[in-house]
Parts: structure tokens; sequence; C-alpha cells
């Protein structure tokens, strides 16, 4: 198990010791979408949802999701995020909201479970604020799409 870094030599799960890392800028790019029926797009697209603004709430509920990472997955570091931003788009075609997050710290350890988690509490967000009207939501797509710096340096997934 050398290649995974949560496990030790005796194969047992352990927080990563980054602590003779160098301090780098680090940036992490993730995407996914729910998907819905036109209609329940319209009452988003709309503002007739009756929950309010879904996506300005998912946008924010996304942010707080990235912040929070670290209290999600076990084995994360706490980190001191420098930013993060979410973009929610309708896309007719889908039809549904396609989500992207973009997070950026400068520390000894990546963002890309901060990106993966804001882009998955956007989406859960989205589906709380309408599930009234439409239950069978489906959530799908969620993947890293970019990541830079560190040691392991950029990583782009077409």
């Amino acid at each position: 198990m050398a290649d995974l870094t949560h496990f030790d030599q005796d194969g047992q799960a352990h927080m990563v010791d980054v602590s003779d890392k160098p301090v780098t800028a680090r940036t992490a790019i993730a995407e996914g979408h729910i998907k819905m029926t036109a209609e329940t797009l319209a009452l988003i697209t709309q503002g007739r949802a009756q929950k309010g603004d879904v996506l300005g709430i998912a946008r924010i509920a996304g942010i707080q999701g990235a912040k929070k990472t670290a209290d999600l997955i076990p084995l994360c570091h706490p980190l001191p995020i420098t930013k993060v931003a979410l973009d929610l788009v309708p896309d007719a075609a889908l039809p549904g909201v396609r989500i992207t997050a973009t997070v950026k710290t400068g520390g000894q350890t990546g963002v890309e479970m901060e990106a993966l988690t804001a882009v998955s509490t956007a989406a859960l967000t989205v589906y709380d604020m309408v599930k009234a009207v439409q239950k069978n939501m489906e959530i799908s797509g969620i993947r890293l799409t970019f990541k830079d710096g560190g040691k392991s340096g950029r990583f782009e997934n077409p």
C-alpha cells in the first residue's frame, strides 16, 4: 500500500504528515450537474421555487461545504482556504443545473476534496430546495477537472 498515502506501512488508515512539504499555491476545479424536468428547471430560473433563490442558496451552501470538508472527510486536513467560487448554470439541454467549483489555498496540501465537496453540497442543496415538486432528480458527473500546485504539479481532466 505504499502508493496509497492515507495508509501506513501496516495498512492502517492515518492522516498524512504534510509538515515537511513546502507551502505552495494550490488550485482545484470540480464539476457536476443535477438533472431535472424542464418544469422544475423553469421554477428555478423564473424564481418561483417556494423556498426562495435556489441557485443563490446553493452557491452559499457550496462555499460552506468547501470550508467544512475537513469536518466531513475524516483524513482531510483543515486548510486556510483563500478562495471558493461556484458557478451554477441552468442548462435547458440537460435539463438541469451545471455546477463548477474553484477552490484555492496557499498550503502544504491540495484542495481537490474541497472543490468536490463544494459541488456535491451545492447539488444537494438544489435538490433540497425543489424536492417538493420533483423527487427523482439525478445528481451526477461529479469529478475533478483541474488541479495545480504541490509535488504532483498540474492535472487536467478533459
